[in-house]
């Protein structure tokens, strides 16, 4: 066997890379406590400040908050004046880490490297012995995805998304039954039972924790036209019950996906819609290589949405599953007509409207 050649400059620029990926891992937890404890919306409004004075605004503890604001003075991510002690978060920065920048809030998605990696272990042990991880191993995922969707929906659901149906927005003003699959905390079904009173609304998840949640928004807004169901949606059990039903992400990590397309497809009733939004990306990986987000969707996949479905026994498509494969199921489901569509601006998702004949 010939001795292996070593190219150093290869090697070191690597290592090098390795030991930026080993920092910003280390960043992005601390990035997601920002977020969580509201530092970053609050620094956001002062002027450059000490830690005792953030500390004081937010009500936080000085010795915690000085820690954490080393860690973002030396990520780059506030700027550290040594005379005056004082921090400051540029309104440059400010305007991917804080609530008010809406979906363009990058802090939020960093909480996803705690929570993922808290199920390492079992994750190990899948590789070993196989099966999956089920969902109540992840006893923080609904609260995150919850936040994440919702930043999503009140920037885009009503003004963006649903217009990209012609005339859908005037039939739902009309009325018209919906009914949101693998509803999660039930924030879109609200949002739109809000926005269009003479429409019946309708969500199902097989969540108890996510249906409580969505019940107690919709009694907390007052709206008499969204009702919630913990159900299988494997096993839909409806027949031309809804005239438009949705998906948000709910698709890719189902234990039977098959077997939910196909009974959406059945709920719809003749002239309906069924708006499915899942991930952007191609069903072959080296269409991925260079996808803006391609390490967050095959780390997320192999820590969450494929192994979830394994757990069940399931299918394990992936989170990056794929349009040329979702094309393919929706037409196996009973899809003639699938009209697939892309938002500016939009990275992580892709909207299909299948339509019944």
């Amino acid at each position: 066997m010939e001795p292996v050649i070593v190219d150093e400059n290869r090697a070191e620029l690597f290592g090098e890379r390795i030991l930026n990926v080993l920092n910003d891992s280390m960043l992005s937890l601390m990035l997601s406590v920002g977020h969580r404890t509201g530092l970053f919306d609050a620094m956001s409004t002062m002027a450059p400040a000490t830690s005792a004075e953030i500390a004081e605004q937010t009500g936080l503890v000085e010795r915690y908050v000085r820690e954490w604001l080393a860690a973002m003075t030396v990520g780059r991510v506030v700027e550290y004046d040594p005379p005056t002690k004082g921090y400051h978060l540029p309104p440059e920065h400010a305007a991917t880490l804080t609530r008010a920048s809406g979906p363009d809030n990058m802090a939020m998605f960093m909480q996803y490297t705690a929570l993922l990696g808290s199920v390492e272990g079992d994750i190990v042990r899948c590789f070993h012995h196989g099966g999956g991880v089920p969902y109540s191993a992840f006893p923080d995922f609904h609260r995150v995805m919850a936040e994440e969707s919702g930043q999503v929906i009140d920037a885009t659901l009503l003004d963006v998304t649903l217009p990209l149906a012609s005339g859908l927005v005037d039939r739902l003003r009309s009325g018209i039954d919906v009914a949101d699959v693998g509803c999660g905390s039930g924030h879109a079904i609200n949002v739109m039972a809000g926005a269009f009173p003479a429409s019946r609304f309708t969500g199902f998840d097989f969540s108890d924790e996510a249906i409580d949640r969505a019940r107690s928004e919709a009694n907390a807004l007052g709206l008499v036209n969204a009702r919630f169901e913990r159900r299988d949606v494997s096993d839909l059990g409806e027949t031309e019950a809804f005239d438009f039903i949705t998906t948000f992400d709910a698709i890719h990590d189902q234990a039977r996906p098959d077997l939910v397309l196909a009974g959406i497809r059945q709920a719809l009733r003749p002239g309906g819609l069924y708006l499915c939004i899942d991930i952007a990306a191609s069903s072959n990986l080296e269409e991925n290589i260079d996808h803006p987000i391609g390490m967050y969707l095959y780390a997320a996949s192999t820590m969450h949405c494929m192994t979830v479905s394994l757990a069940l026994d399931g299918m394990g498509l992936g989170t990056a599953w794929g349009q040329e494969l979702a094309t393919r199921m929706l037409t196996d489901a009973g899809f003639a007509d699938i009209e697939v569509r892309h938002v500016e601006g939009d990275i992580q998702n892709v909207y299909y409207l299948c339509r019944t004949e």
